[in-house]
């Protein structure tokens, strides 16, 4: 199994690694931010009558985003959990073939 060692790489690749997932990062905000501005105003503006809304589509625009918020942050934590489960796994795995490894040369 291939493992990744960031401390085998050289600083300048950590910090080229580290600006690219920074990058990832912030487009992956940028388009949960357009996802959540373009559901909650195709759901909520009625008309373009006035520059503001009414009363009405500003309340659904706040609960819309607060559903789309609460969902994104429940999501996230539902991934973590998993990539928590897998580590997790993969350290019994890897503490396993440690030890089997270690039995099988004993009896060397």
């Amino acid at each position: 199994m291939n493992s990744f060692d960031p401390g085998a790489m050289s600083a300048m690749d950590q910090a080229r690694m580290m600006q690219v997932m920074q990058e990832m990062q912030m487009q992956d905000s940028l388009k949960m931010y357009n996802d959540l501005v373009h559901r909650c105003f195709m759901e909520c503006v009625d008309s373009f009558r006035y520059k503001k809304l009414d009363g009405k589509e500003e309340v659904c625009v706040t609960k819309c985003a607060q559903k789309f918020l609460n969902f994104a942050g429940r999501v996230a934590m539902r991934f973590q959990e998993t990539q928590q489960e897998m580590m997790d796994e993969a350290q019994k795995s890897l503490a396993a073939a440690a030890a089997a490894g270690s039995g099988s040369n004993e009896t060397r």
